[in-house]
């Protein structure tokens, strides 16, 4: 995709993922990284969890980028899945810290019953591998996918979750997930900002469709969209920027940075040519501010 523009106060990068969820990279490597890459701010938004964003916080100097408080909950919307990012929340509310805590014993639950499935299918591998892969943080399918690449049962990650663990292959499990609105209203009550992820995973290019769907996410507490990011087509992009300005919806942009488990996405800059400029988070700041 095309860079978001020209920018002479700093490019920033509002979607990474650390090793407290399926990243690589510690928050404080993640920080360091960042500093190393002139960036001016970024976002640590862990999948269902703040662990990430508070690690990070609590290492960051004068010295480091900009931190935005951030997560990613995964959702479901007819039955498939939606994510929606959070900014600027309060890290230590209460609530939020406890419906978070649900979601991750949903995912704890899931994993061995995937693993299970696998074994079932004459695969050799255990619970204990795959949490020794996840270096401690919250194990999910991408941690069982590393596994599987390992012991040479598939040749990427991407074959594993399309032959096994992805929602049509044999050894895929459902585990509980908030519907839209819930993550929304949880992001807001906890003072953050909720933002649409990535909309190309809903699979419609079709305009009257994610209309239709971005409408109705609007009338429940939606604020933004993620325009820019890695996976996005330049048609894509233009789609997207439409439907921000005819809702009055924030623009926000990633690179769902996830250190080595994603091979050719860097922080900053996607597949290369991603630049997201700064202008983005003084808008959202603007308005937490206001």
């Amino acid at each position: 995709m095309k860079k978001a523009g020209s920018n002479d106060d700093g490019w920033v990068d509002l979607h990474i993922h650390s090793t407290a969820s399926d990243g690589t990279l510690t928050p404080d490597q993640i920080l360091k990284m960042a500093r190393d890459r002139n960036l001016r701010a970024i976002s640590i938004t862990d999948h269902d969890t703040i662990k990430g964003s508070i690690e990070a916080h609590r290492h960051l100097t004068p010295q480091d980028v900009e931190l935005l408080s951030g997560v990613e909950i995964s959702t479901s919307l007819q039955g498939n899945t939606l994510h929606i990012l959070g900014y600027l929340i309060e890290l230590q509310d209460p609530s939020f810290s406890r419906t978070l805590s649900i979601l991750q014993q949903a995912r704890k639950e899931r994993n061995p019953k995937i693993i299970q499935k696998l074994q079932q299918l004459g695969m050799e591998l255990t619970y204990e591998e795959v949490v020794k892969v996840s270096g401690g943080g919250e194990v999910g399918r991408p941690h069982i996918a590393e596994v599987l690449l390992r012991k040479k049962v598939v040749r990427s990650t991407d074959e594993a979750f399309r032959k096994y663990l992805g929602t049509n292959g044999p050894a895929y499990v459902d585990k509980y997930r908030l519907q839209p609105d819930e993550a929304i209203s949880l992001i807001a009550d906890a003072g953050g900002i909720p933002v649409l992820a990535h909309p190309f995973i809903i699979k419609t290019d079709s305009e009257r469709d994610l209309d239709k769907i971005v409408s109705e996410l609007v009338s429940k507490g939606l604020k933004g969209i993620e325009v820019y990011y890695s996976e996005h087509t330049d048609i894509q992009v233009a789609l997207y920027k439409r439907i921000a300005q005819k809702y009055n919806l924030f623009v926000t942009g990633g690179t769902d940075f996830h250190g080595a488990r994603k091979a050719g996405t860097h922080m900053g800059v996607g597949k290369g040519n991603l630049r997201i400029p700064y202008r983005l988070v003084e808008a959202l700041k603007e308005y937490k501010s206001a």
